[in-house]
């Protein structure tokens, strides 16, 4: 069979086949995958061919080996993930300069040009499922298969995880199972000089692991933007990009370079992290956004294997949804036992939950879980009564408000409009930078002149945003440091009612903190900009020997003033509950 813009691919088939029988769960997130591949199959601009797969599948099979030097049998998620990568394709019609036969001059002619769909694959699944391997052998296809000369490249967060992809291939060098691999392996890396037949073809050498057939080079990198900007890698794999404390965008800076190429790959996979507001997160949102199909994107494939809930870890059927290679790659009882050990030792517990079962935690007590931080559809709130909360500061944190709007039926909008000098901005670190770059493009950081902020510019940019947008503040909660001068004036221009001085502390905070917190688990709290998530993420809590809680940040660059600033408003919308009915 050629190619058809109406089957059904194999191995996808068996899958979807399979899940709809009842004998694989799959969570949300492969199941939002599954619609989007059946939307393709649908589409008459989208063709399938089966055969490049099968051409990876014979190669792997006959050539390669398992680190330990065993014989490679691919696994059926494998040839599941790489009938995405090798398989869909569309067509592009293209102008292309054609020379004469005597070449003297030439012409312009129509073209239609065939196109491999998928240029990027998100793979996120937990610890043990062989991701690392499926990395390796994409990565040795191309290397040996594609006649032509490419630059492959292969990261991760320290070099010993990014070894991990080059591992089997350096194996499958010296074990030469098959045909391919002992016709390039053959001869010496010594001989120069002599008969190009006795040269070898394929070696691992101080570069990498080069292919002097065709010039090719797979290479690790380190995982940081300025090892990867200006590269053109036509294959590169991303290994662990949610694992580490990243806050640049590595997958951003690789397609950079890569995008630029006719037909190029990168593949990211990784277990989930425990670390909050890294890059990883953002990519998330917007895989997401792409599954729910808010937006088009078919040149993405995503498999995100995760449990739907928390419950579910203590029910072993449901396991395969993190894990779709449980009990093939690693066994049931190492996951009763994580399980066991993640009940008996809290220290644990976090990263066992987020690398065995998908679920995003932290290495920290953060206070909002990831869930919870996820910005709702833009909203305004456009001359509604709401309450202001004020968390000043004239240093390098941000001089926050933050609004909460009574909507009904114990929901509050939430609005928030931060202030920093550009002193400030301009001693940020570069990702950090970008990272605030976003929120003064949406709007909720604004940037004061000077090198110390005057509490009476930002109390009249304030003003005039409240104004603009017609917000009836019925109420002022404030911590008191550095406030007296803005309090003040507010209470010249606006009377004393509504003003309310939140002390800060565990004893103060506990309950307020507590009411928001089952506000948000409820997606109760209606907010919809990146700083108000940015903050959200950041905020831990500590708690005394009374089990009272206080709002804290982990480290000085996770800024946590605009959840103050929202905790100061809930006090004084508490205490003036009569001015909002």
């Amino acid at each position: 069979m050629g190619l058809s813009n109406t089957e059904t691919p194999k191995y996808y088939g068996q899958f979807r086949d399979a899940v709809l029988r009842g004998e694989i769960p799959v969570n949300r997130e492969i199941s939002m995958e599954m619609n989007r591949i059946d939307a393709l199959i649908a589409n008459p601009n989208i063709y399938y061919d089966p055969e490049p797969v099968e051409g990876f599948i014979r190669f792997c099979e006959n050539e390669l080996t398992l680190t330990d030097g065993g014989d490679l049998h691919l696994l059926e998620t494998f040839k599941l993930w790489a009938e995405q990568i090798f398989c869909w394709y569309y067509f592009v019609d293209r102008s292309v300069y054609v020379p004469s036969k005597d070449n003297h001059g030439g012409t312009y002619e129509n073209r239609t040009i065939k196109k491999r769909l998928t240029v990027k694959q998100y793979l996120i699944v937990a610890r043990g499922a062989a991701k690392s391997m499926y990395a390796s052998v994409l990565q040795n296809y191309f290397l040996n298969v594609d006649t032509s000369t490419t630059h492959q490249i292969t990261t991760a967060p320290t070099m010993k995880q990014a070894d991990e992809v080059m591992s089997p291939a350096r194996t499958s060098i010296t074990r030469s199972r098959g045909p391919l691999f002992k016709f390039l392996t053959e001869g010496s890396l010594q001989n120069t000089t002599g008969s190009r037949a006795m040269r070898v073809k394929l070696a691992s050498t101080k570069k990498g692991i080069e292919n002097f057939l065709t010039g090719s080079l797979l290479e690790i990198r380190p995982m940081t933007i300025n090892k990867l900007q200006g590269l053109r890698p036509k294959v590169s794999t991303i290994d662990e990009w949610l694992s580490g404390d990243l806050r640049e965008d590595v997958v951003g800076a690789v397609e950079q370079g890569a995008s630029k190429l006719e037909d190029y790959l990168i593949v990211a996979i990784s277990s989930e992290g425990t670390v909050r507001n890294g890059s990883g997160d953002t990519i998330k949102m917007e895989l997401q956004d792409i599954l729910k199909g808010e937006y088009q994107a078919p040149h993405v494939s995503i498999w995100h294997y995760k449990l739907d809930e928390l419950e579910e870890v203590a029910d072993p059927s449901t396991w395969i949804k993190a894990n779709p290679n449980l009990g093939i790659t690693v066994s049931y009882e190492t996951y009763h036992l994580d399980v066991e050990r993640a009940e008996k030792a809290p220290a644990s517990r976090n990263d066992i939950l987020a690398k065995r079962f998908g679920i995003p935690m932290e290495g920290y007590t953060y206070f909002f879980t990831y869930e919870e931080t996820i910005p709702h559809r833009k909203t305004e709130f456009w001359g509604m009564p709401g309450a202001l909360g004020a968390d000043l500061s004239q240093g390098d944190d941000f001089c926050a408000f933050t609004i909460l709007f009574p909507l009904g039926g114990e929901k509050f909008g939430v609005k928030t409009r931060s202030y920093i000098t550009e002193r400030t901005l301009n001693m940020l670190p570069a990702a950090m930078r970008q990272k605030y770059e976003e929120f003064i493009t949406e709007g909720s950081l604004h940037i004061m002149p000077g090198t110390v902020l005057d509490m009476m510019e930002v109390y009249d940019d304030l003003e005039a945003f409240l104004v603009a947008h017609e917000y009836d503040i019925r109420a002022l909660g404030f911590d008191p440091y550095n406030a007296k001068e803005f309090v003040a004036r507010w209470e010249a221009e606006n009377g004393p009612f509504g003003l309310e001085k939140v002390i800060q502390g565990a004893r103060t905070e506990s309950v307020p903190l507590g009411e928001l917190k089952k506000l948000s688990a409820d997606r109760m709290l209606i907010f919809d900009q990146q700083l108000m998530m940015f903050a959200m993420g950041n905020a831990i809590t500590l708690e005394d020997t009374n089990g009272n809680r206080k709002l804290l940040k982990r480290r000085q660059e996770e800024k946590i003033d605009n959840v103050a600033a929202m905790m100061d408003a809930w006090v004084a919308y508490k205490l003036n509950k009569e001015a909002f009915e």
